[in-house]
C-alpha cells in the first residue's frame, strides 16, 4: 500500500534544475518497492525532458538513504523467485538508470547512507557530503549482498576498497568516503546545500551537448557501460540470495537486535 506522501518527490525549476528527494523519513528513507519504482521512472523521465540541465538528489528528513526497507525485504522474500527477480531486476534497472543518465547528476547526502545509498553516490557525477555524514555498504550483514551497485561502486571506490567494505559491512566516516572517492567534497552541516548551488551554478555555465558527450565519451573508453546481460546476471543473483536460509536468519536477526546465527556465540 502506497504511503499517503508520494516516497520520491520531484521539482523543476526555472533553471532547469531537478530536485529528486527520497521521502520515507519515518523510516530513515529505507527503500522499497514503490521508491525504487519511483525513482527509476523519474530519472527515466527527467534524462529526456530536454527542459532538464542538471539533476540534484537529495534526502528528506534526518538521513540521506539507510539502505533497503528489511521489513518490505522479509515480505518480498516470500514471494515466488519470479516475483523476486522482478523486485532485483527494479533495483538493478534503477541505479543502472541513474548511473547512464547523460544529464549532470548532483548528490547532497546528510546523515545516514548504507547500502543501495552507496550506490547512488557511485551512480551520480558529484557527491558532496555533510562532515558528519556516515556510510556503510552493509547488505552482507543480514545474509543478502549489494550485487545490483557492486559495478558503480567498483567504478567509484576501485576494486580493492570495495573488497573490504562491501564484505566487512563495516561503517566509515564522511573523510573517508572522501579519501577513497566516494565523496568529492565535504561541508558542515549547515552549509550543504549552499555548497551544493555552487555546483550545480558551474554546470549551468556549461554547455548541455558538450556535457553529455562528455559523460559518454567516458562511459565509452572506460566500459562503464552496464548491458542488459550483466544487469539480468546481477538482479537473477540478489534476488536468490534473498530467498537464501541464510538471508531468512540475517532478517530476523535484525528485528530481534542480535547476532545472527553465524556469528560465534
Amino acid at each position: 500500500m502506497s504511503e499517503q506522501a508520494p516516497s520520491v518527490l520531484a521539482e523543476i525549476d526555472h533553471r532547469g534544475v531537478a530536485t529528486v528527494t527520497l521521502n520515507r523519513p519515518h523510516v530513515n528513507n529505507a527503500y522499497n518497492g514503490e521508491m525504487v519504482g519511483m525513482l527509476l521512472e523519474g530519472v527515466r523521465s527527467l534524462s529526456s525532458n530536454d527542459a532538464v540541465r542538471v539533476i540534484v538528489i537529495k534526502g528528506n528528513g534526518k538521513h540521506f538513504q539507510a539502505g533497503a526497507d528489511l521489513a518490505w525485504l522479509e515480505a518480498v522474500r516470500g514471494g515466488t523467485p519470479a516475483e523476486n527477480l522482478a523486485v532485483s531486476q527494479q533495483t538493478t534497472d534503477a541505479v543502472r538508470e541513474l548511473n547512464a543518465c547523460m544529464k549532470p547528476t548532483v548528490a547532497l547526502v546528510h546523515g545516514a547512507c548504507f547500502g543501495g545509498g552507496t550506490g547512488i553516490l557511485a551512480a551520480c557525477d558529484v557527491v558532496v557530503a555533510t562532515r558528519d555524514a556516515i556510510f556503510s555498504i552493509a547488505e552482507v550483514r543480514w545474509g543478502l549482498h549489494a550485487g545490483p551497485i557492486i559495478p558503480q561502486l567498483a567504478a567509484a571506490i576501485g576494486p580493492r576498497q570495495v573488497r573490504r567494505y562491501a564484505i566487512t559491512a563495516e561503517r566509515f566516516d564522511a573523510a573517508t568516503a572522501e579519501k577513497m572517492g566516494l565523496v568529492h567534497c565535504l561541508c558542515d552541516s549547515d552549509k550543504l546545500e549552499a555548497t551544493g548551488a555552487g555546483i550545480v551554478d558551474s554546470i549551468l555555465m556549461n554547455g548541455p551537448s558538450g556535457m553529455a558527450e562528455t559523460k559518454r565519451t567516458l562511459f565509452e573508453t572506460s566500459g562503464l557501460y552496464i548491458d542488459d546481460a550483466l544487469a539480468l546476471k546481477l538482479a537473477e543473483s540478489h534476488s536468490r540470495q534473498r530467498q537464501t536460509d541464510e538471508a531468512s536468519e540475517g532478517l530476523r536477526s535484525f528485528h530481534e537486535k542480535r547476532k545472527a546465527a553465524w556469528y560465534p556465540q
